[in-house]
């Protein structure tokens, strides 16, 4: 096919360019635009009765042009730098206008690494990222990254062909239509997508550009479907879309919400649980805790938004997490925890009555839904808000600064040294020790730990002073998330971005290769250790035997080597440090496969006791 195949009009390009405009207009919001130069604000969208969707004036009416072309440049208005897919000749128009804008186009090996990509992407550069496919098993590929994108709280856009009207029903190749695929759920908006739709006429646009800039604006996390035939794609647009205006109001508690939380937690000691969705507030958060003396939790998800090395950090909860933190709420008995942008389900909480205050809750998050879900026997105190803006008007009620004398003696996560030995497979713990010093403490890398083993010995060992510097999915937790996230990770942070996984994750899905073709500097730490471990340890806690858990060990330097990756082996301890040397100065991708002890015991108790009272017990 060639590459004039689908021409695109430059200069008819040209004359769409009208920015769409979302101004935030509560009194404690700062007005901002939205526009393809700006980051993407996170606010929730409250449309005006008066919404101004504003025609262009006759004078602006422009020479026909693909709604391909259309599309690709609403994009480009809305912020996209990357799109990451698979192509095929059905989605070859749209394909070709990607490739020849200022997105810039990153072709994948597999669908759903391409989604999972995109994830990591928005999390390093705050930008909604495009996900393409082609139609058939293009889009049901790519199912399980968008999956993530939704329960992670990204920002994607996915876009995908169909079959064109004329061939539905007729056995068409790949076909994509409700003669062949459900529609519910994957054509339409609901628990998969906030918004999906199939763009039959190029009259629709309007509306579809109104609904992108409505979620993109919104705060938390925004995942669109735009489907779009392969005849429609090479259809005319005969005029330039409306421009959209719309007045965006992010949640705010009122002063009488603040003040009564402010009288609440002055009754007596509290703490702060701390999750991902305060990841912006990490200044406000450490201000509030230093003044008032409060002790400091996090979540997995939300580790390093409060320094673990702070006198009143007392460690991780839930999954791999620090036994300090159950010893607090048992010894020191806070009479309320200040819950800041955290779901508190499973793997933050394991929903332990350990983890309940005695006078209960007080629980700010965006979504309303979310306070009193996982605890719907405690008392919760619930306000919608910005974990951001309400800390920050709640400082006003605390003005004085807490007396170091005053703050009282807080159990710490308590830390083995274990020393290098000379013989033997490479512990865990080791391996951790060096990637402390070298990695965490003596670069800006980003950290990311895959579903598993890994993701225990990431959150209980490492230690973060900062925010955004360590990755984890604890909730839809796919396998084969990290190490294709990675690459979008690394591409967007514009640096070194590490990867722990496990051996059974990267012979799964890795996109090494890709990583190689555009010379992108990720790293992969590959606990190879010849077997799921996870399963291995987990179901032994559970009291099986005998489980098929061993897989044949790989030798993943030759598989990194044979696609244009670099790599290096370790099975010795004394050469861990020499092997995350080479690794981090290397230019390009790099793969570090590390021969693991499969004996050292990961911390993942928390998730067994779990799923036995569940009843996932062989007792």
């Amino acid at each position: 096919m060639s590459s004039t195949d689908y021409p695109i009009k430059t200069s008819a390009t040209k004359k769409l360019e009208q920015d769409t405009v979302v101004s935030f207009a509560p009194d404690r919001a700062k007005h901002r635009k939205y526009s393809s130069h700006s980051s993407i604000p996170r606010a929730d969208v409250h449309l005006n009765p008066s919404l101004d969707i504003l025609p262009s004036p006759s004078s602006q009416q422009s020479t026909a042009i693909s709604v391909a072309s259309v599309v690709v440049k609403m994009l480009e208005e809305m912020g996209v730098q990357y799109a990451f897919g698979v192509s095929g000749g059905a989605i070859a128009p749209l394909w070709h206008a990607l490739q020849h804008s200022s997105i810039r186009v990153l072709h994948f090996r597999h669908e759903a690494g391409a989604a999972f990509a995109a994830t990591e992407a928005y999390f390093a550069s705050d930008r909604p990222v495009v996900v393409f496919t082609t139609a058939g098993p293009g889009i049901t590929n790519a199912l399980t990254g968008l999956f993530a994108a939704r329960w992670e709280g990204a920002k994607v856009i996915f876009l995908s062909p169909s079959t064109s009207a004329p061939q539905r029903g007729r056995w068409a190749f790949q076909e994509t239509s409700a003669y062949t695929m459900p529609s519910a759920g994957i054509f339409t908006s609901g628990d998969l997508f906030h918004y999906a739709t199939t763009l039959e006429c190029s009259d629709e646009l309007p509306e579809v550009k109104r609904r992108l800039a409505k979620g993109l604006a919104q705060l938390g996390g925004f995942v669109a479907y735009l489907n779009i035939p392969t005849n429609i794609q090479t259809s005319s647009v005969a005029k330039s879309l409306p421009r959209v205006t719309l007045s965006v109001a992010p949640p705010a508690a009122s002063e009488e919400t603040i003040s009564e939380c402010a009288r609440l937690l002055s009754e007596g000691s509290f703490a702060i649980w701390v999750g991902f969705g305060a990841r912006n507030a990490a200044v406000e958060i450490r201000q509030l805790a230093e003044k008032t003396g409060a002790a400091v939790m996090c979540s997995p998800r939300g580790k390093g938004i409060f320094p673990e090395d702070h006198p009143q950090f007392v460690g991780i909860t839930g999954f791999a997490g620090h036994k300090s933190v159950l010893k607090y709420m048992q010894e020191h008995r806070p009479l309320r925890v200040l819950v800041l942008g955290t779901r508190l389900g499973e793997w933050t909480s394991f929903w332990s009555p350990t983890m309940v205050p005695s006078r209960g809750f007080v629980h700010i998050d965006i979504d309303p839904e979310v306070p009193g879900t996982a605890y719907p026997s405690t008392k919760t105190f619930a306000i919608q808000s910005d974990a951001g803006m309400f800390v920050k008007e709640l400082l006003k009620y605390f003005p004085k600064r807490q007396r170091r004398s005053k703050i009282q003696f807080l159990p710490r996560p308590y830390r083995v040294a274990i020393n290098p030995r000379a013989d033997g497979l490479v512990r865990p713990e080791v391996l951790m020790n060096v990637m402390q010093r070298l990695i965490v403490e003596g670069s800006d890398a980003v950290v990311m730990a895959e579903g598993g083993n890994s993701m225990a010995w990431g959150i209980h060992l490492l230690r973060f002073a900062k925010p955004s510097r360590f990755r984890v999915t604890t909730r839809f937790a796919s396998m084969g998330h990290f190490v294709t996230g990675v690459v979008g990770a690394a591409l967007a942070h514009n640096g070194k971005v590490v990867a722990i996984v496990g051996d059974g994750a990267m012979l799964m899905n890795n996109e090494v290769s890709t990583a190689v073709k555009y010379q992108i500097p990720a790293v992969w730490i590959v606990l190879n250790d010849g077997r799921y471990n996870m399963c291995d340890q987990g179901t032994k806690m559970q009291g099986f035997k005998d489980m098929d858990v061993e897989i044949p060990q790989a030798d993943f330097v030759k598989i990194a080597c044979g696609m244009g990756a670099e790599g290096i082996r370790v099975e010795r301890e004394s050469d861990i440090l020499a092997a995350l040397e080479k690794a981090m100065t290397a230019t390009g991708p790099f793969v570090v496969d590390v021969v693991i002890d499969p004996t050292r015991p990961a911390l993942i108790g928390g998730r067994i006791e779990s799923l036995i009272s569940q009843g996932a017990t062989n007792s």
